[in-house]
């Protein structure tokens, strides 16, 4: 029997350079401003290639971002992807508590509803930053009206990372109807492997990837969630000196070969925006619990 493939969720973290967190040690958000911002024209060579590439996605985009690039927030929804949320400023969940949480969705969410005339319905923790740590992010969601979230990496990372969650869609209030979709892992040896894009994506070979999805669609039958960001494109980003070296092999491995990597990718699987996947794997879930 033949199975249709399955549609993967396709997202971009909409955040320039220098927001990025392993630069927040060495530079500080007062002078964003200043900066080399490149993350208009980087989303706009992205926009074209998911046009020529006949493709929709998610870009869950800062709100600091949106308020200074409506055209581009009004040209995400023109085209036909979802518009989400990254949060504001790119502050780590873990790093907040729940009445700052709950102010950085609104005034994120706001700054978005504001520069496209949309709706928001899904969010994105920065640095996947919901975790074991920070039960209580979920009930901000809720009561905020969101419908979903992708923000839980179930792996052991040194940046970030859930160990003990789910690998695929949960309903972590089990009364609402919010879903949590982690970012995509996969199974060898019996331990958990990051396959869900970014940096993995750029430094490891194609091939690595090509298998996990594959791994995920075809023996699981179950939706891959990747994500990477407009900065993996640009080669010709400015760079930061006094970046720990680690940072630095981290941000500027590969960049040159990004866009090639991400159409091959985009051609080898099928692929949808995030919301779409939310929906879907609600209706999943409450078939299984019916």
């Amino acid at each position: 029997m033949s199975h249709s493939p399955v549609v993967n969720g396709l997202s971009v973290d909409v955040e320039d350079w220098f927001q990025v967190g392993a630069f927040e040690g060495v530079i500080d958000k007062d002078d964003w401003d200043s900066l080399d911002c490149r993350v208009d024209r980087n989303c706009n060579l992205i926009l074209d290639m998911f046009a020529r590439l006949e493709v929709k996605g998610t870009f869950f985009t800062l709100g600091w971002v949106a308020r200074r690039h409506g055209p581009l927030m009004r040209r995400i929804v023109a085209e036909g992807h979802e518009l989400a949320s990254h949060g504001w400023d790119h502050a780590r969940v873990f790093t907040m508590d729940q009445q700052l949480f709950a102010r950085d969705l609104e005034r994120s969410r706001k700054a978005l509803e504001d520069a496209a005339g949309t709706r928001i319905t899904g969010y994105r923790a920065p640095s996947f930053s919901i975790d074991h740590r920070t039960p209580w992010a979920y009930m901000a969601l809720h009561e905020q009206g969101f419908e979903y979230s992708s923000s839980v990496a179930p792996i052991v990372h040194d940046h970030y990372g859930w160990r003990d969650a789910p690998r695929f869609a949960f309903r972590p209030l089990p009364w609402s109807g919010l879903v949590e979709i982690p970012v995509t892992t996969a199974l060898f040896a019996g331990k958990r492997l990051a396959a869900g894009g970014g940096g993995f994506f750029r430094v490891l070979p194609y091939a690595f990837s090509r298998w996990a999805i594959r791994q995920v669609n075809r023996q699981e039958r179950r939706p891959a969630v990747f994500y990477f960001h407009p900065w993996e494109i640009d080669p010709n980003q400015p760079r930061v000196p006094h970046a720990p070296m680690r940072s630095k092999l981290r941000h500027y491995t590969n960049l040159s070969v990004m866009a090639d990597k991400l159409e091959q990718l985009i051609g080898d699987f099928a692929w949808g925006r995030m919301d779409m996947i939310a929906l879907r794997e609600a209706r999943q879930a409450a078939e299984l619990a019916a």
